[in-house]
């Protein structure tokens, strides 16, 4: 079974295989190339999330991975961060004011809000998380992109002068 298909400025910075002019033109050609005309942040953030998305989307930009289509991936991610980071402070209140010299009524009644914001913080925990990988924001995610470090064209072939010296001889 062939392995994923890796973009064709990758496949020449790393080597591995020959290519023929032709064959590089045409699948350069067919690469889906992200649109960045139309990354904005979506109208539905608040004006720290924007600011959020904004400096996410400008870092995502630069390394050629985001495209508009992913707008709302990213809106997504920055409105459960925010949530989760929420979700965290209110356990970490909770935890502190909890009561001491209380009856059991009140120290259950206490210990069911807590795991009910546990529950929360889990779940914008795990929608932030599957957010960050699908944009390659977490340390898994971002070993499985590949990226080119340059975009220069492929080297000269050296032996190619050989074959236009042939040519000339053979005329």
């Amino acid at each position: 079974m062939a392995g994923t298909r890796k973009p064709m400025m990758l496949n020449l910075a790393t080597g591995g295989k020959h290519w023929t002019k032709d064959q590089i033109e045409e699948r350069l050609r067919s690469e889906v190339q992200p649109q960045t005309d139309g990354i904005a942040a979506p109208s539905y953030l608040t004006a720290k999330q924007k600011k959020q998305f904004n400096t996410i989307a400008d870092q995502l930009q630069r390394i050629g991975i985001m495209g508009e289509t992913d707008n709302d991936t990213l809106a997504r991610f920055v409105i459960a961060q925010e949530l989760y980071a929420q979700a965290s402070k209110d356990v970490q209140r909770l935890q502190k004011e909890r009561p001491k010299d209380a009856g059991a009524d009140t120290l259950v009644r206490w210990a069911e809000l807590l795991e009910t914001l546990d529950k929360r913080q889990d779940r914008y925990f795990k929608q932030a998380q599957t957010a960050a990988a699908a944009l390659g924001l977490t340390i898994s995610s971002r070993c499985k992109l590949a990226v080119p470090q340059s975009a220069e064209p492929p080297k000269v072939n050296k032996f190619s002068k050989f074959n236009n010296s042939k040519a000339a001889v053979n005329e």
